[in-house]
């Protein structure tokens, strides 16, 4: 059995647990993140909930068999009922309500196309919002296509993936290696990747812009021939299994062919990238101290950057911080 990383599984932040269009008014579903067992459902009204899966009664999994009433849930195995603060609003065999009857709620935010639930592993509130990505939704830019994994890893494995500059050319078979910078903007990790790509008329910079909030969504943009845009998402599951969801958008060109032609292509190239990947991530033991050399890239920043999303530990483990700095 390989090692487990010297930190928590689910670390803190903002994290997707469904699309938006997953979930329909009056929709109740059986969810599984974090480690643990979660309803999700919307009202009639149209608002995303999510809380823990087991009713406070006698233990029913409220996600199987639940069903919405307007605005409130109800529990499958003996009625009660619970409105959109989790709070039991009926109990329909008796005359009390039981004074703290409630479902446990997370907090949930839509945007993106998503909905994300907010996880604290000391019961924090949220300290930061999700941002509005400006391109979606965009007459200027086509619709997303989804691409979604499910991977046997930790999220922060795969978040190394970014700034591992040497891996492109080993793993992906790129020709050359990009450069990348990177710096910590608060809960925010933001990089910059220069590297020269192919064309038809011989190589010109490519420029890749990356904005990380947190381990639960990110923003890649790609510059230089055409615009292309990749919003992802994850979730861990588990304590061994991670979710990843990439959505991938294309600046319009001038014909609808154009654009269709292109979005094929770049999502092929990054589903061709995260399928060579997987294997990778999915063997590998995570090294507290890795012995990196000056070509790497800024893997000891982007640790330094993680650090601040483990509240769940006492305190963060000095293997994580690692001395030589790329």
């Amino acid at each position: 059995m390989r090692p487990r990383p010297p930190f928590p599984a689910s670390p803190d932040g903002w994290f997707c647990v469904a699309d938006s269009d997953e979930l329909t008014p009056g929709e109740v579903k059986a969810v599984r993140y974090f480690g643990r067992e979660l309803v999700l459902w919307r009202t009639e009204g149209g608002e995303a909930r999510l809380a823990d899966a087991h009713c406070p009664h006698l233990g029913a999994h409220i996600g199987v068999g639940g069903k919405v009433l307007g605005e409130s849930l109800r529990c499958p195995f003996h009625g009660w009922r619970f409105d959109p603060t989790g709070r039991c609003v009926e109990v329909p065999y008796a005359r009390r309500i039981p004074p703290h009857a409630a479902l446990t709620l997370w907090p949930v935010a839509e945007r993106n196309g998503c909905v994300f639930a907010w996880h604290h592993a000391k019961g924090g509130p949220p300290s930061w919002e999700v941002p509005v990505v400006p391109e979606w939704g965009s007459e200027a830019w086509s619709a997303p296509v989804r691409r979604k994994f499910r991977v046997r890893t930790h999220c922060q494995e795969m978040a190394e993936n970014v700034v591992d500059d040497a891996h492109f050319r080993y793993v992906h078979g790129t020709h050359t290696m990009p450069k990348s910078t990177a710096r910590i903007d608060g809960h925010i990790f933001r990089v910059t990747s220069i590297s020269m790509v192919g064309t038809p008329r011989g190589e010109t910079e490519g420029r890749i812009e990356i904005a990380s909030y947190g381990f639960g969504f990110g923003i890649t943009r790609f510059s230089g021939v055409i615009e292309t845009l990749v919003v992802i998402t994850g979730a861990p599951i588990d304590d061994d299994w991670s979710e990843t969801t990439l959505r991938f958008m294309v600046r319009k060109l001038a014909s609808e062919d154009a654009t269709k032609g292109v979005g094929r292509a770049f999502v092929a190239e990054i589903d061709r990238q995260f399928g060579q990947d997987i294997p990778i991530w999915e063997n590998k033991i995570h090294l507290p101290r890795p012995l990196l050399c000056d070509g790497d890239g800024p893997i000891t920043l982007l640790r330094r950057w993680a650090r601040q999303f483990y509240s769940g530990l006492s305190e963060v483990p000095e293997a994580m911080g690692v001395p030589l700095e790329t």
